[in-house]
């Protein structure tokens, strides 16, 4: 199939005094599997329906391989578009949901029927094409509605939190699905989602998007890694935040920040900075190692500090510490990863005294919110 890129140029929408979405800039490259992730309300879903023709934007312009789509209407687009509802006709059957757009064309019958064909067995569904849409679980009409899209070989596809109303584990699976059908197809994918974990799986790039603003463009990689401001660090997962100044810069690459609460050790400079400014960064929980007592031997790059468990949370495959560290502020947050298990290990528990350390690449200075 052909696919396009497309181009968000200046974009505002306001409703009345309401701002959905505030001069938002973009490009979304041929054939990539895009995100716009944010909170209900941020405008990814606006800014879907404006590149579907469903929302006029109150500015901007919207581009196709460099064409100007705004004045055309969604049916001459070249875009489908995928519901949380799925929105299949329950008086038809599999196959004639699929056919329906191909009916409306007024293709002829055997190449309707070759053409459905392909593509049921594309969402592996070739078996179930006399049921209709109340014989189907969810996964199996979120296939359906895939399938139906996809049959008008759209150059790109808009998928509105397609996957919110299915089950956890249902999700992870057509997550998967998704992947290999894009992998198959090679169209565009624009996919909206408020689920981070949905965001980081699948995509190529990922559009943070807060109160009608983009925060942060990136891959996945990028965002979860080395957010940009605090909203995308504490929105991307779980992270420790922790506001102070740079009292030093040691070398090219590290500076020592000192925290009111927490103390001093060094960061990383992954960002320009001068001595004196006032800073923020983040630690992922993941990154952070925990002990009853400080090892003997440890890599000068790292920062190491002491504190007590006040609380943690077991779940299976990981334990969560709240390790406080400072009286005034809240506890640092810790992963601990169970890869093996050991009967005569003494545990760490609650209101026991550790020390916790993490490498100094793993502290990432992010925009102050002010």
């Amino acid at each position: 199939m052909k696919s396009s890129q497309v181009t968000i140029e200046n974009v505002s929408k306001n409703f009345g005094d309401f701002f959905a979405l505030k001069n938002t800039s973009l490009t979304i490259s041929k054939g990539g599997f895009y995100s716009l992730l944010g909170p209900s309300g941020c405008g990814k879903t606006t800014l879907l329906r404006i590149i579907g023709g469903f929302e006029m934007p109150t500015e901007g312009a919207v581009y196709f391989d460099g064409v100007n789509v705004l004045p055309l209407p969604p049916n001459k687009r070249h875009v489908n578009t995928i519901f949380q509802n799925y929105a299949l006709f329950p008086h038809l059957t599999v196959f004639e949901n699929v056919a329906f757009a191909l009916r409306l064309k007024k293709i002829g019958e055997k190449e309707i029927k070759i053409s459905v064909q392909e593509n049921l067995e594309l969402v592996r569904m070739e078996t179930e094409s006399k049921k209709y849409p109340r014989q189907l679980s969810g996964g199996q009409k979120q296939r359906i509605a895939i399938a139906r899209a996809l049959i008008n070989q759209p150059q790109v596809l808009l998928l509105d939190e397609p996957l919110s109303a299915l089950d956890a584990k249902l999700r992870q699976h057509m997550l998967l699905e998704l992947d290999a059908i894009h992998d198959k197809v090679g169209i565009t994918f624009i996919y909206v989602t408020h689920d981070q974990a949905e965001a980081l799986s699948v995509s190529d790039q990922v559009c943070v998007l807060n109160k009608g603003e983009i925060q942060q463009i990136g891959t996945p990689s990028e965002i979860y890694e080395s957010p940009a401001n605090e909203f995308v660090a504490r929105f991307i997962g779980e992270t420790n935040y922790i506001r102070g100044k740079i009292t030093a810069i040691t070398d090219a690459e590290h500076a020592v920040f000192e925290s009111p609460d927490y103390g001093n050790f060094t960061i990383y400079l992954d960002k320009p900075v001068q001595e004196g400014s006032e800073v923020a960064v983040t630690v992922r929980p993941e990154k952070i190692r925990i002990a009853p007592e400080k090892p003997e031997k440890l890599p000068p790059d790292v920062n190491v500090l002491s504190g007590v468990v006040e609380d943690m949370i077991y779940t299976g495959f990981q334990t969560k510490y709240f390790v406080r560290v400072s009286q005034n502020k809240e506890p640092l947050v810790v992963f601990r990863q169970h890869v093996q298990y050991f009967m005569d290990e003494k545990p760490i528990t609650w209101k026991d005294k550790v020390s916790i350390w993490w490498n100094t690449k793993d502290s990432f200075m992010v925009e102050v919110n002010r």
